[in-house]
């Protein structure tokens, strides 16, 4: 197995990533706490708003560490956090204006986490900023979230020390804020997790690939370009065979001879990636059998997104793109596992 230079940069991001995800699932759970515990109606809609977007950026959390290609676990910090905050959230010791300042303040802590990715991998690699860009929709949401959290402090925090309602041009000018910063989440991420269909994920991993080959044509470092070939062989060996088990079977039907010339590609691809394993970083013999891969990676591509997505798009309904995404993913989650052992 090709193993990167790099490998300890990008699995500190993967570790960084299964932090996220796990403070996430913490997240959903104390917006369902914090629900059946408050009784305003204005204050419960934006619980369940929250709840919802919280339960979505779970997904894209999901999707974004499938797309970067490494696994990890939460650090042993984050799952003790976890479990006191849980404690804390569960018993009578905090109030509920005490919950919710926890609360915001794990909102900030998500938001800054996302944001340290996206620093690390500009860093890092081109190709991880490419897996991680939907990753942009959890921190501006976090970052809405935040703002309605200090508003509703702000509400209950009045009537828990004077009994009485907080003037309403302080909760007035925080509904304008989150109104500014709901227009900017939804002009910058585009499509939700809900609208992802197979042809959307499978897009998404060709541009990651293509990525990946002009950072390797372009760059003269050896220690870089091994770096970047080893998170090719890595994608593209997943991606390949996630297809082989989901989408190939799926479309054969109604795709007919085409899928076998999609196989037969693959075949090729595997053949070459291995070709490379052994060869000398760097090299102009290297660069050329790079050259000679990206040509039948990208001739695979063309097939793919100009006939094989048409004949998806005329034969399965909207739900079963969907569900086929959901598959997808699932097998790449699971040999992107076996493939950390």
């Amino acid at each position: 197995m090709v193993s990167t230079l790099d490998d300890t940069k990008r699995m500190a991001i993967a570790a960084k990533l299964a932090d996220m995800k796990a403070l996430q699932e913490l997240l959903i759970k104390n917006d369902e706490k914090l629900l059946s515990a408050v009784e305003d109606s204005e204050i419960r809609e934006r619980f369940q708003d929250m709840l919802r977007d919280d339960q979505n950026n779970l997904k894209v959390l999901n999707d974004v560490t499938v797309s970067y290609g490494e696994q990890s676990e939460a650090s042993e910090t984050v799952q003790k956090m976890i479990q006191e905050v849980e404690h804390l959230m569960e018993g009578q010791e905090l109030t509920l204006l005490d919950k919710v300042s926890q609360h915001e303040l794990l909102k900030h802590k998500q938001a800054m986490s996302g944001i340290l990715i996206h620093k690390a991998a500009q860093v890092v690699g081109a190709d991880i900023e490419a897996a991680i860009l939907p990753l942009n929709t959890v921190n501006f949401e976090n970052r809405a979230h935040q703002e309605q959290l200090k508003g509703v402090i702000e509400v209950i925090g009045v009537r828990q020390l004077t009994g009485q309602e907080a003037k309403q041009g302080i909760w007035s000018r925080v509904q304008d804020a989150m109104m500014a910063a709901t227009g900017a989440v939804g002009s910058m991420t585009g499509m939700n997790e809900d609208e992802m269909t197979i042809q959307n994920v499978i897009r998404m991993d060709h541009q990651k690939v293509n990525v990946l080959f002009m950072e390797i044509m372009q760059s003269d470092d050896s220690h870089k370009i091994q770096e970047y070939f080893g998170q090719l062989y890595k994608d593209l060996s997943v991606h390949a065979e996630a297809e082989e088990q989901t989408v190939y079977p799926t479309v054969r039907p109604f795709y007919g001879d085409d899928t076998q010339e999609l196989y037969d590609e693959q075949a090729e691809m595997k053949q070459k990636l291995n070709k490379l394993k052994s060869m000398e970083p760097g090299s102009n013999e290297f660069k050329n059998e790079i050259k000679q891969l990206q040509d039948v990676v990208m001739d695979h591509v063309r097939q793919e997104e100009s006939t094989m997505f048409g004949a998806i798009r005329n034969n399965c309904s909207e739900d079963q793109q969907k569900q086929l995404a959901t598959e997808f993913k699932a097998a790449k989650q699971k040999l992107q596992q076996e493939m950390a052992k």
